[in-house]
């Protein structure tokens, strides 16, 4: 996988976007960058637009106003079949895993490259691959109802992965697993960032998650997560955490700003 490169810019930006639906305003002005191999993790209450943000990225919903501009691409300025091109450009891992049901592991991993017309050869190579990179390969014959839910987490990664995007989106990818599952996950992501230069857009409800991602990175040499140094930020594997609050970014900052701002708000999320 490959990423933007820093000199291209930002990979992902808001500018000033606004929009409502009939019970009122959702975001109001949201405005944040996201660099080549950074990772930015959307944190707020139930209804401020986490998961709203993470399908203008992807291209799924215009803004009423502003601008979101994703691989130097103005999204607002595409056609539906400029967006369908752009839309294989990036991954996104939907909070349930969204696997369609009637197919098998490999056939959801697949159903992309299958849409673009892949060869079957390199389809095949490239399923196993990303199974592989989630240690799913041994259930690739199996049916998503046999699977349990951090299983068809890692299997909805391997989807979002196959296609070597330079952005992954990710819809709360721990909610609703155990502990351990959850750790599981955020490795998986830790990977792709250290190891594939992934840059990603991360909405959660979970702060130990967002602190994971700032803490630790994936060591490629001993294949282990460990302890990240100051070097981490300056490469640009960086974690940023934008905290929402009433249809703006009332927050952003990385993890010690956020832990020593005193901010009473923020302080809910701390405890």
């Amino acid at each position: 996988m490959t990423s933007a490169s820093a000199a291209a810019g930002p990979a992902i930006v808001f500018e000033n976007v606004r929009i409502g639906f009939d019970e009122g305003d959702v975001l109001r002005g949201v405005g944040f960058s996201v660099a080549p191999r950074e990772t930015a993790v959307l944190l707020g209450e139930t209804g401020t637009g986490k998961t709203l943000i993470l399908k203008m990225a992807a291209g799924l919903v215009r803004p009423d106003s502003g601008r979101v501009t994703v691989l130097g691409q103005d999204l607002g300025e595409m056609r539906e079949r400029e967006l369908l091109d752009f839309r294989r450009r990036i991954g996104f891992v939907f909070q349930e895993g969204a696997l369609f049901d009637s197919l098998s592991v490999e056939e959801n991993v697949a159903f992309r490259l299958r849409e673009e017309g892949v060869e079957e050869e390199q389809i095949a190579a490239r399923v196993r691959q990303a199974l592989e990179f989630v240690e799913m390969a041994d259930a690739i014959r199996k049916m998503p109802g046999d699977l349990s839910g951090g299983m068809r987490r890692r299997v909805s990664i391997a989807r979002a992965l196959v296609n070597q995007p330079p952005i992954v989106l990710y819809d709360s990818p721990t909610a609703g697993l155990d502990p351990v599952t959850s750790q599981r996950i955020i490795t998986l992501i830790l990977r792709l960032r250290d190891l594939q230069g992934v840059t990603a857009l991360l909405a959660t409800h979970r702060l130990q998650d967002a602190f994971a991602l700032a803490n630790f990175r994936f060591d490629e040499k001993t294949c282990q997560v460990v302890r990240a140094s100051e070097d981490g930020a300056r490469s640009g594997r960086k974690t940023t955490f934008l905290v929402l609050r009433e249809g703006k970014i009332y927050f952003e900052g990385d993890q010690h700003k956020i832990r020593d701002s005193g901010d009473p708000y923020l302080a809910r999320f701390l405890e």
